[in-house]
């Protein structure tokens, strides 16, 4: 029997995804949250009921139920995501396609998407169209798992000692979903042992005796966690750990208290629509995201609100008629055991098999509509420094020895984030040309500007600002012959700042006073200019008259620094994507190992200018 208001929370959290990957609602991934604490309610409860019931459990009738309720659905979305994206991403993406496709195949997508370091909140240009399933693998490994422990715990202690095991797992994974968030947050976001909490919170509500009645408090209480959740929390949230608390005990609420809803609720709860939501919600959930990411990718750009509307209009339709058409039927359908386990191998050969031949399909060039042809591996290869393990992560507060060029007692230093590492490239040159040792001192999202950023993810303040005071002592005792700084300038503005420049003016003077005396040419290059779109991915999409989007960076100074402004170099009227036969840049950030190669000629005429290098 379906519960009118359980249904409602599925229609909330299915809601709650789509606004979010819509860009309607910061912190709408919590509807995942939502999720999991009613499977944890439902599943356990269905189990409980059948060991009570019969004195066991039916282990193989419950993993048909599970592969009929999930698998045809998941299948055929699955599949019609993998043929149309194939058919419309260019062959540059083919490989990373067909990757991500038998990830979601294998039922262990969640661990390869962490593995590949795909952040779900903070999703990148070019998102994966089946990240989104990553959440479905955590449910089936859920459903592999939990039968086995309730059926034990009962048989050895009845209700009590299953509750005690229950509310041991529960604890255990919380407390580990508080260590690896700050540890480790994309382990964190999508692994089982991180996330079992949450369901196992909806399985401890199975221990509140049916005679106790909640007051109308509750309700009210759940829908403003819930709502605060949704509103304030953003992608830069460290999530789950104890921010996962207030949408996670929000639905636990919600649910123990069903029979004390005021009738405002109850009577929103009942409405067509919402029981039609929550009837579609796994459908719906699963067609929602290639929905807006393919158009996304085959336009080259993000999408407008009237183009995101449409396809959370087709989302809603599609989602109807799989419901219809495919998850009911078949989830009715009387079939034998092995029909059910033929069709699940079936099945996953196939979604594997198509991944195998999308990835086998992909082809490394880009050609232009002009006939111009571009080898994408190399538009996007980085600097040596990223393959040399020279350019530090997060986490890591020391750079090693990192010198480049010929051994020479001139030395020059670049010090910075990734936005310094990009010019490695071009110094590298003007080093063998000009005879000096470069260094490289370059950590990633660290600028040199000592400026405090947003912590987000790994991210670390902390750490960022050791690494800095690390590498300042190493050029203090270098004393090289001169030190070249960047940073990137568009990181997240905290809060108290009247604007980035304010922000950025502030940093860059705290780094020149502790770099004076270093050297006698203190040069700070102001940032790139600031791609609006992923390029290569753009340009991918046949569509290089829509790239030109990129915009100037702001020249910013602070007193003291000799100046070098690379704007010119990059942009004239416009800042091209492709200028002088060359892609500008690797990603939607940095200027391409190509480019900075390209400008040789006029950083080394501005460091002649600054008396760095004797002119002859």
């Amino acid at each position: 029997m379906r519960i009118p208001q359980i249904q409602a929370l599925r229609a909330l959290a299915a809601v709650l995804v789509l606004a979010f990957h819509a860009n309607l609602v910061g912190g709408g991934y919590i509807g995942v949250d939502i999720f999991y604490v009613i499977s944890g309610y439902l599943i356990t409860g269905l189990l409980l009921r059948e060991i009570e019931d019969h004195g066991s459990l039916n282990f193989k009738a419950f993993y048909l139920r599970r592969i009929k309720r999930l698998l045809p659905t998941s299948f055929v979305i699955l599949l019609a995501t993998a043929l149309v994206s194939w058919y419309l991403y260019p062959g540059t993406m083919r490989a990373e396609l067909g990757k991500d496709i038998i990830a979601a195949s294998v039922y262990l997508s969640n661990f390869l998407f962490a593995f590949w370091q795909m952040d779900y909140q903070n999703l990148n240009a070019i998102p994966p169209v089946v990240i989104h399933f990553w959440s479905l693998a955590v449910e089936e490994q859920f459903y592999l798992f939990w039968p086995v422990i309730v059926f034990l715990a009962f048989k050895y202690g009845g209700r009590k000692r299953l509750f005690e095991i229950i509310a041991i797992v529960t604890a255990l994974s919380f407390i580990f979903s508080l260590y690896l968030t700050a540890a480790s947050p994309i382990w964190a976001f999508y692994s089982l042992p991180t996330r079992a909490w949450e369901l196992g919170i909806g399985a401890l509500l199975l221990a509140i005796p049916r005679r106790y009645s909640l007051s109308v408090f509750y309700p009210w209480a759940a829908l403003l966690a819930i709502a605060y959740a949704t509103f304030f929390f953003t992608d830069k949230t460290a999530f789950p750990g104890t921010a996962a608390i207030a949408p996670v005990l929000g639905t636990a609420a919600a649910i123990a208290s069903i029979s004390s809803w005021p009738k405002v609720l109850n009577f929103l709860s009942n409405v067509r629509i919402t029981q039609w939501l929550g009837e579609i919600s796994y459908p719906l959930y699963l067609w929602h995201w290639p929905l807006l990411v393919i158009p996304m990718v085959y336009l080259g750009r993000n999408l407008h609100i009237y183009e995101r509307a449409i396809a959370i209009l087709l989302t809603l339709l599609l989602a109807d008629l799989t419901h219809r058409f495919i998850e009911q039927p078949l989830r009715h359908l009387t079939l034998s055991p092995r029909k059910v386990v033929t069709f699940a191998v079936i099945a996953s050969l196939v979604a594997t098999g198509t991944g195998t031949a999308i990835a086998m399909s992909a082809n490394n060039t880009i050609t232009l509509k002009s006939g111009e042809k571009y080898s994408l591996a190399q538009i996007m290869q980085k600097p040596q420094v990223y393959l040399d393990d020279c350019h530090v992560n997060n986490g890591e507060t020391l750079s090693g020895p990192c010198t480049y060029g010929p051994e020479s007692p001139t030395k020059v230093v670049l010090f910075g984030d990734s936005h310094a590492a990009q010019w490695m490239p071009v110094l590298e040159k003007l080093a063998y040309a000009k005879n000096f040792q470069l260094i490289s001192l370059t950590k990633s999202a660290c600028p040199a500007a000592a400026v405090v950023k947003i912590e987000n993810g790994p991210y670390k303040n902390a750490d960022c600002s050791q690494w800095r005071e690390n590498s300042i002592k190493r050029i203090q005792a270098l004393k090289p012959m001169a030190v070249i700084v960047s940073g990137m300038q568009h990181y997240e503005l905290p809060s108290g700042y009247s604007s980035r420049a304010q922000w950025w003016l502030e940093g860059q003077a705290k780094t020149y006073t502790a770099l004076s005396g270093s050297s006698r040419h203190i040069i700070y290059i102001s940032d790139t200019p600031h791609p609006q779109r992923d390029i290569p991915s753009c340009i991918a999409s046949a569509r290089a008259d829509k790239c030109n989007s990129t915009v100037p960076s702001e020249a910013i100074f602070s007193p003291g620094w000799q100046q070098i402004n690379p704007t010119s170099w990059f942009c004239a009227e416009i800042c091209p994507a492709v200028l002088d036969g060359v892609v500008v840049y690797r990603d939607n950030s940095h200027i391409s190992v190509l480019a900075s190669e390209m400008v040789q000629s006029e950083l080394l005429s501005t460091l002649l200018s600054l008396g760095v290098f004797a002119s002859k």
